[in-house]
């Protein structure tokens, strides 16, 4: 299934979308995409329903993040050795793990808004995890088990504010706007691999990033597992893992945004992302 939020924001309403890329209502169903309804036993609900019997979305709405209520928005950096290098940074032996505030949880198409006196913003195309069951202590073989399915982040940052303003990452990370999520969650059993999913990421046309998730340095499975020893993973939490080589910092010389660029971005059947940046 491809479930998704649509509606003004803060006033969005579940979706699916159905085999005809059509958007079909599930507020009759569900309160939200959100919480139980990601666990197993709630996806099994939604997959039992047949979309031609829930009401047709007429016209384009507005589509936002795809996952509502997010307790936990975990974020996993120099997870790919060729972005370490351009990053001039070494490759770590375990994972980078910081958090991206909740607050900056925006649709996949919503306007990025830098802040005041950003002098480094960079974009950074990733895979998002979306935790189903919870996950405590759990092995990696059992790790996706506990996920409920994936989708497209962009996970904007402030170059400044994340490495020379204290070494705190997360200070870079986490300011409005700078985590559009979505179009749409894609359950796990139309994933059967997150490990082989190509991504790309264009500013104004101009290809940046195309990789793919081959070359994580920790897979989904080893990065569920690790922070599930960190902290309790809650259905609805999102763990995103990483972007490959061809961010704005490792340019030659360095490329930022600074207000008036068109980002697009993609992963593999996950759909697709186009953000305005505004000064």
């Amino acid at each position: 299934m491809k479930l998704l939020r649509y509606g003004p924001e803060g006033q969005e309403k579940p979706g699916l979308l159905d085999a005809d890329g059509r958007i079909r209502d599930l507020s009759g169903q569900i309160p939200d995409i959100a919480g139980d309804v990601l666990t197993p036993e709630g996806l099994e609900r939604l997959a039992a329903l047949d979309p031609a019997g829930l009401p047709l979305v007429e016209g384009s709405p507005r589509i936002g993040a795809c996952v509502g209520q997010v307790r936990k928005f975990i974020a996993i950096g120099l997870n790919y050795a060729d972005h370490a290098a351009e990053s001039g940074m070494a490759v770590p032996s375990e994972p980078v793990v910081f958090s991206k505030w909740t607050s900056c949880i925006v649709g996949p198409d919503d306007d990025v808004v830098l802040p005041p006196g950003s002098r480094k913003s960079d974009w950074e195309v990733e895979l998002g995890v979306v935790i189903g069951k919870t996950a405590r202590q759990v092995s990696e073989a059992e790790a996706l088990d506990h996920v409920a399915g994936y989708c497209v982040v962009n996970d904007v940052s402030e170059r400044e504010w994340q490495l020379e303003r204290g070494n705190t990452w997360d200070k870079g990370k986490g300011f409005d706007t700078f985590g559009p999520i979505g179009p749409w969650l894609v359950t796990r059993d139309e994933v059967p691999d997150p490990q082989d999913l190509s991504m790309w990421l264009e500013v104004d046309g101009k290809r940046y990033q195309d990789g793919s998730t081959k070359t994580m340095v920790f897979g989904v499975a080893a990065l569920v597992a690790y922070c599930s020893r960190l902290m309790t993973l809650l259905p609805g939490d999102v763990i995103t893992t990483g972007t490959p080589p061809g961010v704005g910092m490792g340019q030659k010389p360095p490329v930022y945004l600074k207000g008036g660029e068109v980002m697009r971005l993609g992963i593999e059947g996950l759909g697709e992302q186009t953000q305005r940046v505004r000064a």
